[in-house]
């Protein structure tokens, strides 16, 4: 992907929702893809969420990460302006999150606003590499070897994880130095 036409566009209602965020951000970072990372809010800024939302396609983007908080309207917004595919990100601002994500879950037919946990920008970012992987296209292909490498490397640390505690002993422990499967 040598293009620097960003493919991603992480989204946020306000900048001090980077902190929640930024998991997606060096995630995307670190597979090499290119992406934009702007502050838009659907009741501040609604002219120009409408303008992002419509351009969106035209501009290359091909997933959208929308975070936001409280009432959460923004996935849904930019949702309801674009073919894009949206996946919201609740974030835990008030209520415990709950009120974000119930908002972002509860799209009505037609808006589809796909839903990660609260504050689970990571999760985003990864769904949004597994929709980039889904063609044929060389591009689509580097992408689905990136997904692929990133969870055998998640596989490798659970494996790790185990053969580390493999080598702790308690006399009554029944499964040392095994995976415990």
């Amino acid at each position: 992907m040598e293009d620097k036409t960003p493919l991603v566009s992480i989204i946020m209602g306000s900048v001090s929702d980077y902190p929640v965020m930024e998991p997606a951000a060096k995630f995307l970072n670190q597979q090499e893809i290119p992406f934009e990372i702007m502050a838009l809010s659907a009741h501040r800024t609604p002219m120009e969420v409408a303008d992002f939302a419509r351009n969106a396609e035209g501009r290359g983007i091909r997933v959208i990460l929308a975070a936001a908080g409280m009432a959460a309207h923004l996935p849904g917004v930019i949702a309801a302006f674009t073919p894009v595919p949206v996946i919201g990100i609740p974030v835990k601002s008030s209520l415990e999150g709950l009120d974000a994500a119930l908002a972002i879950l509860q799209m009505p037919p037609g808006i589809p606003v796909a839903t990660v946990a609260i504050n689970g920008a990571l999760n985003a970012a990864i769904l949004a590499l597994q929709i980039l992987s889904t063609g044929t296209d060389p591009d689509s292909l580097r992408c689905r070897q990136k997904i692929k490498a990133y969870k055998a490397d998640l596989k490798e640390k659970i494996n790790q994880a185990n053969r580390d505690l493999g080598k702790i002993e308690f006399p009554f422990r029944t499964n040392s130095g095994s995976s415990g499967r």
